[in-house]
């Protein structure tokens, strides 16, 4: 099927671990009749694409395009979609394809999807829905996108905030969900973090009716964190702080990606609590066993969301005003913004790339 549109993009992408990046032309994949192909206006940074981009040295990743908190608008629709029409707003997520057949897809789980699901950036095609090459994320300005994977934004969300919704904001509220957050054995809510899943992570458990603690080892955060709405900031380097609240949290979602004790963190459980890891950290952590056995506190973890807990979040965030805080930058800021991230001096937000007005110039300067 041709949707006889120009499929030609532009795009910036890591060329090496060490580089910076580089501007790059390509052309998506044809799209077919279940398909969406949309212009990304904004794109949103996270440190899932530092890891990606920076953290694994090995040739034969690269190019890698990242990119998985996308916002744009539908240029043309095949004739099989039936939830987009053009001009919609839309957003695509960290994935774009699962087999859609195995007992995790038909529960909306397709992140957990049996024959495992292909990834924005960086997953191999497997399921016939994402093209025949290595997959390229939003840092681009066009996209093709089969319909199951896109999520109908209205329009009274500003487009700028709905990217990290997309990431920061589902990978937080599927396990708040999930472990009952708000619910009457489960009202003390620990956030361990303070960056960008960190901050999404305080605003969904307080409108959960959720007391919520936010633990982050940087001093310089802690007003920015209580603004957000928690009630109490630990900073965890704070040996009496982080005794004091031992055994007061029945729950903590954990975005911490650097290594780190989580053992000290798991002190705050109170009995039948659980720590949720969700930061990427790649050194395996030490577990004492112990502390689990006395108070029946687990660690578990979580993986981003499925697409009909997706559509529902941004519905939320749209109508409650659950906003990500985000600054909007430069194409041309890149660089900058992971030299940031990888120096984890960043603060509670998450920075947007607007790709619809400054990619062409980024282009351009980069060719110069």
């Amino acid at each position: 099927m041709s949707s006889g549109m120009d499929l030609s993009a532009k795009g910036i992408h890591a060329t090496n671990a060490k580089g910076p990046f580089e501007a790059t032309s390509f052309t998506r994949h044809q799209p077919g009749p279940k398909d969406v192909v949309l212009s990304v206006k904004y794109c949103g940074v996270c440190h899932s694409d530092v890891h990606a981009a920076k953290d694994d040295p090995s040739p034969e990743k690269f190019p890698v395009m990242p990119g998985h908190e996308i916002a744009g608008v539908v240029d043309w629709v095949g004739s099989e979609v039936t939830k987009l029409k053009p001009g919609d707003h839309v957003g695509v997520g960290c994935m774009v394809d699962s087999c859609l057949d195995c007992e995790f897809c038909k529960l909306s789980n397709e992140q957990y999807c049996a024959n495992g699901c292909t990834m924005t950036y960086g997953g191999e095609p497997k399921h016939g829905r994402a093209g025949s090459e290595t997959t390229r994320g939003g840092y681009s300005t066009k996209m093709v996108v089969t319909e199951h994977f896109c999520v109908k934004v209205p329009k009274d969300l500003p487009l700028e905030v709905v990217g990290p919704i997309l990431c920061a904001g589902v990978t937080v509220f599927d396990p708040l969900v999930h472990w009952k957050a708000g619910s009457e054995h489960v009202k003390h809510v620990g956030i361990a973090g303070g960056g960008g899943l960190g901050h999404m992570g305080i605003k969904l458990a307080k409108s959960l009716g959720c007391e919520v603690t936010a633990i982050t080892s940087s001093p310089k955060k802690v007003d920015a964190l209580r603004e957000l709405g928690a009630s109490r900031v630990i900073v965890s380097s704070d040996e009496g702080a982080m005794k004091g609240a031992a055994k007061s949290l029945d729950l903590i979602i954990n975005t911490i990606s650097a290594p780190h004790d989580i053992m000290m963190y798991h002190a705050l459980l109170r009995p039948n609590g659980t720590l949720v890891q969700l930061g990427l950290v790649g050194k395996p952590h030490s577990v004492c066993q112990v502390p689990m056995l006395m108070s029946r506190a687990g660690i578990s973890g979580s993986l981003i969301a499925g697409m009909k807990a997706t559509q529902e979040l941004i519905e939320i965030c749209t109508r409650d005003k659950i906003w990500p805080s985000v600054e909007v930058v430069h194409c041309n800021q890149i660089d900058r913004i992971y030299d940031e991230l990888m120096s984890k001096s960043s603060m509670p937000k998450r920075y947007v790339l607007d790709v619809a007005n400054t990619m062409d110039e980024y282009c351009s300067q980069k060719q110069q």
